[in-house]
């Protein structure tokens, strides 16, 4: 007697095991306005690299007439309240809320004292003569400056905001992507700022 076959069956489809694929922090938002701005500050870096093109002797004894102080200070301001930001989401993800509020509030008092320092080396500028009609450098560098500053107000709005929210329970060590969007916008926005320094106040 013949033995019967069955009719073949398909193999089943091999389960995923592996890690992961790895995502973006914070929200996809958060990333295509960090892509414009780095879009923006592109066309202002082309305008600098043009200007100095141009007028390179400007550019050659610019830096000695900036307040370089007020540059490194302001250096170290946003280079250390993004390294605040970094401890407050290490905090969150661990669930220490209560040291995640800590962090992102010493990092937003850090933080002003960038826009008290702009306002501080503008006053200098004003003192030196550093006004619109000081030349081609000095307009490029309120060019650039005046709208990271903008930029940078609206990353320390974003800190005080974050941290409301942080303290009425909006964030868990599940889900910060708000903090973590917040974190990597400022980081980004520090990233342009050591561009312009090097630029402008380092540049001889």
């Amino acid at each position: 007697m013949a033995t019967p076959t069955l009719p073949d069956t398909p193999n089943p489809a091999p389960t995923a095991t592996g890690p992961a694929a790895p995502t973006l922090p914070g929200h996809r938002a958060m990333w295509v306005a960090i892509c414009l701005e780095f879009i923006e500050f592109a066309v202002f870096f082309t305008i600098y690299f043009s200007s100095r093109w141009f007028h390179p002797q400007d550019f050659q004894t610019g830096a000695a007439r900036l307040w370089t102080l007020g540059g490194v200070l302001i250096t170290l301001v946003m280079v250390t309240s993004g390294y605040l930001l970094t401890r407050m989401l290490r905090a969150m993800r661990e669930g220490r809320r209560v040291a995640a509020q800590r962090w992102l509030l010493l990092a937003l008092a850090v933080g002003l004292a960038y826009p008290a320092i702009k306002l501080a080396e503008w006053h200098w500028n004003r003192g030196q003569g550093l006004d619109a009609g000081a030349g081609i450098f000095v307009v490029v560098y309120y060019y650039l400056t005046i709208n990271h500053f903008v930029h940078s107000s609206w990353g320390l709005l974003g800190m005080a905001w974050g941290w409301v929210r942080l303290r009425s329970g909006a964030y868990y060590a599940e889900d910060c992507r708000g903090l973590e969007s917040l974190a990597v916008y400022w980081h980004a926005t520090d990233l342009v700022w050591l561009m312009i320094f090097s630029l402008f106040y380092a540049f001889a």
